[in-house]
């Protein structure tokens, strides 16, 4: 549970102290770094040098040094703190004692606890599946245009740059387009092109695997003969959507809800809430669809606005789902992107509609945070001519502090980034992690759902892709404070991933350590584990009730899904109407949530809404 005060830069607030670890590993960018000797201590002898460029910060409670404007090399790398999956974090600066340069001295990079780099991209592509090698090109061409436009676009260029852990792509550090060499060895450009990125694509396609290894020469030539970004997204993610397609996968999901030891009443909702029921309720949208919302506004307040938000979400995704059962094209990532933001600025809408019709202004209104996770299972036309049924695609949507996590038994991944002051100044380019965490309004939330109106929202929208066995994580702050998680996780991981602990065990434990070390708050998380190497016994879970009486139409008896990849004939292509003809009606379904709960109100949301959605029709459609 949150105040609605936590909405404010407010000196009342005191974030609770983060745990730093008792070393940091670094990586040092500078002209004279590579020829500082193992074992000598850097910087006041405050940094101790592990390798080339590899230091450890031997007392980390001080905070790293800032200077007090930061310079055109730096700036991209607290812009597109975003792109913290991929892009190192700035720690801080260090005065060479010798020379007395600036060193720049970067965390989040891709070392190993030992301190060692993670494998390159290089090493890595030739034992990489096909859709492994896809989903690398796919994150090199997302990471290009925000780079292009900071001008460091040569980053991803550098084969030594480049790293990856599983099936993520990492970044070693930022090159300025136009620098004349990196260490010696690989020149960047002065204003790169998506040519250049297909040359780079080149050097990889001699051991490219055979199922992608033509298709992806044949767009490496189009792009030198002047393909435009949109088409190379199209392309790409076509063979990206027909290789994952050929995977077998499996949903299992456990969620639950406590109010922990401080709080009168539990303002978090979560879906499913699998712990706790009553009944037993078979839900066509579980597993697929998975939600935790914090809610901000008291009793009465943030527990309707964050119990409203799940239900509305609910109807909302499933006429979504309806309407890509129709298509037997795939949806572009942009234009889903586009199409889950719509459904969470009218569930915001109703919300706000709620606040108004309340008179509630101020600190007063009722909010909620919001993460979601959808696993769309859209159709795909195989080079054959089969029909696929599931891309395996996974679409994370996140507003305010809560979180989502991609777990594995070698790695804990963060997937959101949290909308708090903290972030909010790295972001501007006005502060570094590190500073903006000692702020007195640190973890004071920038943005929730309920609180403005939708055109004051910015949803996050993150598309990845299921390629590989691992849990995926929903949970509110009162699970994730104190880096709980980061943590934790090893020990879960490594008993459920290998058949030691159920969900439910595992969600159960999770919860009973939050309220040890974060019992101040409400915890709830959704725990889903995928599974992609093998098939999986489908598994139902009991979905609880909702706690709200919104009217809910009873849902369908979940349908069986199928263990070997589903075929099917090709269905007819799916009108541009459709879609538009859903964005509309998305908004009548949440006002017959709304209308159980306020029926005076009805026509003036009503009106609202249908406006919001006509609104944020995007042009897209009127060209598909």
């Amino acid at each position: 549970m949150k105040t609605p005060s936590k909405l404010n830069d407010r000196s009342s607030f005191s974030p609770l102290p983060l745990p730093l670890p008792s070393n940091r590993l670094l990586w040092a960018v500078g002209s004279t770094v590579a020829h500082k000797p193992t074992g000598s201590r850097v910087g006041a002898n405050r940094y101790q040098v592990v390798s080339p460029h590899v230091w450890v910060d031997t007392a980390p409670h001080q905070g790293p040094n800032s200077p007090e404007f930061f310079e055109d090399d730096v700036l991209p790398y607290l812009y597109l703190y975003p792109y913290r999956l991929h892009v190192p974090e700035v720690y801080g600066f260090c005065t060479d004692d010798e020379t007395g340069e600036e060193i720049l001295l970067l965390e989040n990079v891709p070392l190993t606890a030992t301190g060692d780099l993670l494998p390159s991209l290089a090493r890595s592509w030739y034992n990489a599946s096909a859709v492994r090698q896809a989903y690398w090109l796919w994150q090199m061409l997302e990471l290009w245009i925000p780079f292009w436009k900071l001008n460091v676009a040569s980053s991803l260029l550098s084969p030594e740059n480049l790293h990856v852990e599983g099936w993520r792509l990492r970044l070693r550090e930022l090159i300025q387009d136009g620098e004349p060499q990196i260490r010696g060895r690989t020149a960047s450009v002065v204003r790169p092109s998506l040519a250049n990125l297909a040359q780079c694509w080149m050097r990889l396609l001699p051991d490219a695997k055979d199922a992608i290894a033509e298709p992806l020469q044949a767009l490496c030539e189009q792009i030198e003969e002047g393909l435009e970004y949109p088409q190379v997204a199209q392309r790409l993610n076509q063979l990206l959507l027909e290789q994952s397609a050929r995977l077998p996968l499996r949903l299992q999901v456990y969620g639950a809800t406590d109010v922990g030891r401080a709080r009168a009443h539990n303002e978090d909702a979560c879906y499913p809430l699998t712990a706790n029921s009553q009944h037993q309720l078979h839900d066509d949208l579980a597993p697929r669809l998975t939600i935790v919302c914090d809610g901000i506004g008291g009793h009465e307040g943030g527990e309707v606005a964050s119990q409203l938000a799940v239900q509305a979400l609910q109807m909302q995704i499933k006429a979504l789902l309806t309407e890509i059962a129709d298509e037997s094209e795939p949806v572009l990532p942009a234009l889903m992107s586009e199409q889950l933001a719509a459904i969470v600025r009218v569930v915001n809408n109703l919300i706000s509609a709620q606040n108004d019709a309340q008179d509630r202004s101020g600190r007063r209104r009722m909010g909620t945070t919001l993460v979601m996770a959808l696993q769309l299972p859209q159709r795909i036309k195989l080079a054959d001519g089969a029909i696929a049924a599931n891309a395996h695609e996974l679409y994370i949507v996140s507003v305010g502090d809560s979180r989502a996590y991609w777990i594995t038994p070698e790695y804990c991944q963060q997937l959101t980034v949290d909308d708090d002051v903290a972030v909010r100044e790295v972001r501007m380019g006005r502060a570094l992690r590190q500073e903006s965490l000692n702020r007195p309004d640190a973890g004071a939330l920038t943005q929730a759902l309920g609180t403005r109106d939708s055109e004051y929202l910015h949803p996050t929208v993150q598309r990845f892709l299921l390629e590989e066995d691992g849990m995926l994580l929903l949970c509110s702050d009162g699970l994730s404070d104190n880096e709980l998680i980061e943590r934790s996780w090893g020990e879960y991981a490594e008993r459920i991933l290998r058949g030691k602990d159920s969900l439910e065990t595992t969600v159960r434990s999770w919860l009973e350590d939050a309220n040890a070390q974060n019992g101040h708050d409400n915890a709830s998380m959704v725990l889903t584990y995928c599974h992609v190497s093998s098939p999986l016994i489908d598994v139902r879970v009991p979905i609880a009730p909702p706690a709200l009486d919104l009217k809910l139409d009873e849902p369908e008896p979940e349908p069986e899904e199928q263990v070997e990849l589903p075929l099917a004939k090709p269905r007819r292509q799916g009108t541009v109407w459709r879609f538009m003809l859903f964005l509309v009606l998305s908004g009548a379904i949440g006002l017959g949530a709304w209308y159980s709960i306020n029926p005076a109100q009805v026509r003036q949301v009503r009106d609202r809404i249908t406006n919001e959605v006509q609104n944020r029709i995007p042009d897209t459609f009127l060209k598909r």
